[in-house]
């Protein structure tokens, strides 16, 4: 796994070992991102990070922080790791350990606001998450923010938030939405 374009371009990620943690292929980040577009000055949360890739993808196209948020332990000290081995500071990324639903809490109560929100949660956990995100996320969204939502096709990430783009990728499936002022 690498760092497909930008600043970070071509530089090697590491990921966590075992089936916990599904990194999102080059081939479906470099999409992705592409549909995106610029990114230049962009806050930006990542809240099932993994590897944390797609945060530092963000990054390396020009985001100007990103909080990286992982439950698991393993996949926070190779988060870690990836973050130390492109000197990216705390000025950049800043990496929480918790579950997703305590980081929405207290982000919203510190007032902090996002341009982009990256969630690729677990396949097997994606169906089930969508109305609790659907009611945490708006308190964090900042006008005019998108929400990428990774999941598999046959049970997607459902979020009541409008859709402006859809595609599939083999078996993953990308929804961008948006947030309006």
């Amino acid at each position: 796994m690498r760092v497909v374009a930008g600043r970070l371009g071509g530089r090697r990620l590491r990921a966590p070992r075992g089936r916990d943690t599904r990194p999102t292929s080059d081939r479906v980040r470099e999409a992705l991102f592409s549909m995106l577009g610029s990114l230049e000055g962009a806050r930006v949360l990542d809240l099932f990070a993994g590897s944390g890739a797609l945060a530092i993808e963000a990054l390396s196209r020009g985001a100007a922080m990103a909080t990286l948020v992982e439950r698991d332990a393993r996949a926070i000290e190779v988060i870690r790791a990836n973050l130390a081995a492109l000197e990216l500071g705390e000025d950049e990324a800043r990496v929480v350990h918790a579950p997703a639903r305590v980081a929405l809490g207290d982000a919203s109560a510190r007032g902090d606001a996002y341009d982009l929100v990256l969630l690729d949660p677990p396949y097997r956990d994606a169906s089930a998450l969508g109305r609790e995100l659907s009611q945490a996320l708006p308190a964090v969204l900042a006008p005019d923010a998108r929400v990428v939502a990774e999941s598999d096709r046959r049970s997607p990430l459902e979020l009541e938030l409008p859709v402006v783009r859809e595609r599939r990728y083999g078996d993953t499936l990308i929804r961008i939405h948006t947030h309006g002022t």
